[in-house]
Order: C-alpha cells, then structure tokens, then sequence
C-alpha cells in the first residue's frame, strides 16, 4: 500500500479522514489543492507530507506555465514557485521534512528556470518521484535495522500512526514491526488511541488488522497500568523533527511514554529517516511546535464532548529528551548517545548512497 502516488496530472492521496471506514481517494490536481490536503491532515505523517509537497511544486510549476506561459522569464517564474514554497511551508511547523523537501525543491529551481516552466515542471517531479522511491527504500533499511533489536517474542507499544500511511510506503516504527514479523519474530502491539485526532485507533490499528498483527487497541492513559504489570517489553515511536543533541518532537504524549520507560526501565526506540534531523536546531527547545485549532480536542467526530464555553489547548506535538531516548534506528543505522555523534555518521553514510544529490537530506 502507498499513501500517495502521482498519476498523469494529479497527485492521488488515500484520504485519511476517511479512515477506518472508508478507503476515499483524493486527487489534488494544484499546489494550493496539497496544502489544503496537508493542513488538513487528510495526507499526514513527516515522510508523506515532506514528498506530497514536492509533487505540490511539481504541480505549481505546471500551473506557471499556463499562467505565465511557456518562455516565462526565469525571475518570475522562481518568484512564483517560491510563493508556491512559501504556501506549502505554512501548512505544518514542525515536521522537518516539509522544509527539507521544498529546499531541494527550489534549488532544482534555481538551477532549471531557464528551461522555462515546462522544463521545471518535469524536472520537479523526477525530484519527487525520486524522494518517493527514496522513502520507501528507507522505510525497508529501518525496518531491517529496528527488528534486530527486538526479541523473538515481544509486546511493543506504539503511539500515532507510523505505517505506511504515514509515509510513502512500509513505514517507520511501524516498519520496524513489520520487518520482525516477517523474520519470524511473535509481535503483539498495543496501540495507544492517540488523542486528540485518534491516528492509532483509527490508522494504525487499521494497518496492523490489514497485515494480520495481533494487536490490542488502548487509551493513552493506560499504558502505564500494561508497563507495571509487565506486559510492554519497549516502546516504538516515530519522529517529526530531531534536534541534533537527539531531542525528539512528536505527536504529543510521546514525552509521557518515554518518562513511564524510564520508570519501569524499558527501552524507548524512535524510529525516523536522517531527513527528519535538523542539524541546524541544538535541541528540542528550539522545535516549533503546532498548535491545533482547540475544537479537535473539544469535539470528536463533530461532536462536543466538552461543555459549551470550555477552553481547551491543543499543541500536536511535544519534545522528548535525549537522556529518555534509547536509540534512535535510520536507514544507516542504529544511532546510540552520544546522538550528536551518531546521527552525524548516520547522515554521512546515507550520503554515500548513489542518489541525486538533491534527493538526498
């Protein structure tokens, strides 16, 4: 399965506000029509929204051409796609993907103006189509590397959805899984429901029935009460941004699990591509992180759950720190503390690979 994929003039999503009851495709024919799909979180998780957004300039350029026509001066037409850039980036904060991708993005741009719209377009979606196959090759290495540190028979917690949904295909922590079980690893996954947007209840457990894991769904607040009677051996997450010191943003409530696996000693394993690093941050209090609009945790499937008038927050994601973190798994490698260290000879080894260079973080 991939959550996204471009065919002929459009980019193909699986809607998935629509899941678990329905499999519904979107197709987002404009830049503007992706980063409604991405704000929106009908294409969500890092990896997919950093390549849904790479496909989205692809489509802006297209949109030039008709605009500005076929021999558009090269000025305008990368003042255009840096507009286009510029709309994408305001979808989501804190995934550093988004900003990876449209920097490769516009420096394909700069470099390809003069072959005037067309030529970018084209040029934009071998770029995309290249971060695509790029993921999913990564997703594969994770997987092969994570399931490693898993024993034969294990109970794994997971939270938020990072399948293949969340990616272009296979999936980060989710992948890891996948990979034990096809090496013959006995897996059973509890699945926090993830509140407030319920990417576990409704996503991960979805894929999990999918591919035949057992699983057992429970609310947030439960995997304390699992840990202590001993019935969680680890704990896989994925990541949206990676400061270079190894703090850790993502979806909020991962900070709680990772302190209940210091509590009960067990491992805490994030599982994430070296493009989501960001070297250029020294740790995770300089992570921006989304504030989601308060109805989402106010109201559940349009429905007030809430009293009339109540004040509610809703920050999507929060940061874990380094010293909770008990690995950090990537397609080069399992990264161990010192992070800063390890992520930096993790980056290199990616870099050696013989991929473009601009399709490379």
């Amino acid at each position: 399965m991939q959550s996204l994929e471009f065919q002929d003039d459009r980019l193909r999503l699986i809607d998935q506000t629509r899941l678990p009851h329905e499999v519904a495709y979107l197709d987002c024919r404009t830049a503007a029509e992706v980063a409604e799909a991405i704000a929106s979180m009908r294409v969500r998780g890092a990896p997919a929204i950093g390549v849904a957004a790479a496909y989205g300039m692809a489509l802006g350029a297209r949109e030039a051409a008709q605009v500005l026509g076929g021999q558009a001066d090269p000025e305008r037409l990368a003042a255009a796609l840096r507009t286009v850039a510029e709309r994408l980036r305001r979808t989501r904060p804190t995934a550093v993907n988004l900003f990876w991708a449209l920097e490769r993005c516009l420096e394909v741009v700069g470099r390809a103006s003069a072959l005037g719209p067309a030529g970018v377009a084209e040029e934009l979606r071998r770029l995309a189509d290249q971060m695509a196959e790029a993921d999913v090759r990564a997703n594969q290495q994770m997987g092969q590397h994570g399931a490693a540190l898993l024993p034969p028979r294990t109970n794994v917690l997971t939270h938020c959805n990072t399948g293949a949904l969340a990616t272009v295909g296979y999936g980060t922590a989710l992948g890891v899984i996948r990979a034990a079980v096809e090496a013959g690893k006995r897996v059973h996954v509890f699945v926090d429901e993830t509140r407030p947007f319920l990417q576990g209840a409704r996503l991960t457990a979805w894929e999990l029935q999918r591919l035949g894991i057992p699983m057992t769904l429970i609310t947030d607040s439960m995997a304390g009460y699992f840990m202590a009677r001993g019935q969680v051996d680890l704990v896989l997450v994925g990541a949206d941004r990676i400061a270079r010191n190894g703090d850790v943003a993502n979806k909020i409530g991962t900070y709680t699990l990772a302190v209940l696996c210091r509590a009960h000693q067990l491992p805490c394993y994030v599982v994430a591509p070296t493009s989501t690093v960001d070297f250029e941050l020294a740790s995770g209090a300089d992570i921006p992180i989304e504030q989601r609009n308060p109805e989402e945790v106010t109201h559940l499937n349009g429905q007030r759950i809430a009293p009339a008038g109540v004040q509610a927050a809703h920050p999507a994601f929060d940061v874990t720190p380094a010293r909770l973190v008990s690995a950090i798994v990537t397609e080069a490698g399992v990264c161990r503390p010192p992070f800063e260290l390890s992520l930096r000879q993790a980056v290199a080894i990616r870099q050696t690979e013989t991929l473009p260079a601009e399709a490379l973080p």
